[in-house]
């Protein structure tokens, strides 16, 4: 992968393999190299494609970039971590990985949740065993092997732990508007970094925006290869048009009821400073705060900015600091606007951009949820 290419080991399974994106990166190496006999620990597609001509080297060039945009960078780099953990465990074990062995899958479960699949022994969630069995799957896959999640010693396993383990799921602090304003307040207006994260922090909330949708914006359409939307400001607010979870959609962002609180003018004033007219909205700005880079902020720093702020407006002083740290990330600023938007929930569920109204209503902290009483309406 991209983030975290593997090695190959003379012996099958005990290093890790390459992905697809080696696989296709190989494929453009040059032909003038002298014949050698292929390694053993690489797939046998990779053997066989590992040679091109000359002129195809610009198409998997090409193949390399949309192998990459098929999946989010945090995606791949969980799933090499994954695949890592998997190799080591399987080598300290002494158990080959290939063929793939729904039995060997499924003792490799039980040794998540007994927190012996590493040397931290620290048990796993019922969700991060999930990204782990997907992990699994998708590299068999790249390597031209299928594990079947339906065999009775993965599936049986899973049912199991699932019914052992499974915990309501731990929910993100909603950020409401007066704990936004108060955060507001923490930052320099006087400085690019302040103006960068309150631009940042009232585009997240007003667009009900994931920290990759927000970071991944450019000032218009097809200005760069790792763009996921653009913005169009107009007299009364702005376009957002965001390539998301969902797919493409559509985003409108109108303006506050104050200079103070309002998404345009924040993003306006940012970009008139920062002076930037093209590329992505959000860079790392350098040079001791007195200079904008050109790259893209990686997504991290949205979560940053929204723990950093809240701790620093004191949101939830009631707690000590470690418990309140770990309640706001980059999902509070979407769930503040489902709790706070007092609309008909059809508009909050179309700017989230959810294809249900339950996956909606999962973010509305607030929402009567007695609202409808059917103990009351049975007669009682």
């Amino acid at each position: 992968m991209a983030d975290g290419a593997q090695k190959s080991s003379a012996v099958p399974g005990n290093e890790d393999l390459p992905d697809i994106i080696d696989v296709v990166m190989a494929m453009a190496r040059h032909t003038e190299e002298p014949e050698k006999p292929p390694s053993p620990a690489l797939p046998a597609p990779m053997q066989d494609q590992e040679r091109l001509p000359g002129h195809l080297e610009a198409l998997a060039d090409k193949a390399r970039v949309y192998v990459e945009a098929a999946s989010s960078a945090n995606t791949r780099r969980a799933y090499a971590s994954d695949w890592k953990q998997f190799a080591s465990w399987c080598r300290r074990n002494g158990i080959e990985m290939f063929p793939p062995d729904p039995q060997v899958v499924g003792l490799y479960i039980t040794a998540c949740v007994s927190g012996t699949a590493t040397g931290d022994k620290k048990p796993n969630s019922v969700s991060t065993i999930e990204r782990r069995l997907s992990s699994l799957t998708w590299n068999y896959a790249q390597r031209g092997q299928s594990l079947d999640r339906k065999d009775r010693h993965i599936a049986t396993v899973m049912a199991g732990v699932r019914n052992t383990h499974a915990a309501p799921p731990r929910q993100k602090e909603a950020v409401l508007p007066e704990d936004l304003i108060a955060m507001l307040e923490t930052l320099d207006r006087g400085t690019l970094r302040g103006l960068r994260g309150r631009a940042m922090l009232l585009i997240g909330f007003a667009g009900g925006l994931r920290r990759s949708e927000v970071v991944g914006l450019d000032c218009g359409r097809d200005q760069t290869e790792d763009g996921r939307g653009w913005v169009e400001i107009l007299e009364k607010g702005m376009l957002v048009r965001l390539r998301g979870k969902t797919g493409w959609r559509e985003v409108e962002v109108g303006r506050g009821s104050s200079d103070t609180t309002c998404p345009v003018v924040a993003l306006e004033t940012w970009l008139r400073l920062a002076r930037i007219a093209h590329g992505p909205l959000f860079r790392r700005v350098t040079g001791q705060g007195k200079a904008v880079g050109a790259d893209r902020l990686n997504d991290q720093e949205v979560a940053r900015l929204v723990k950093r702020t809240a701790l620093a407006a004191g949101i939830r002083g009631d707690l000590p600091e470690g418990d309140r740290g770990k309640l706001f990330a980059g999902h509070s600023l979407r769930a503040g606007l489902a709790s706070s938007a007092e609309v008909d929930e059809r508009y909050v569920q179309k700017q989230l951009g959810h294809a249900s109204a339950e996956m909606t209503r999962k973010y509305q902290r607030r929402r009567d949820r007695f609202r409808v009483n059917l103990t009351k309406a049975s007669g009682l």
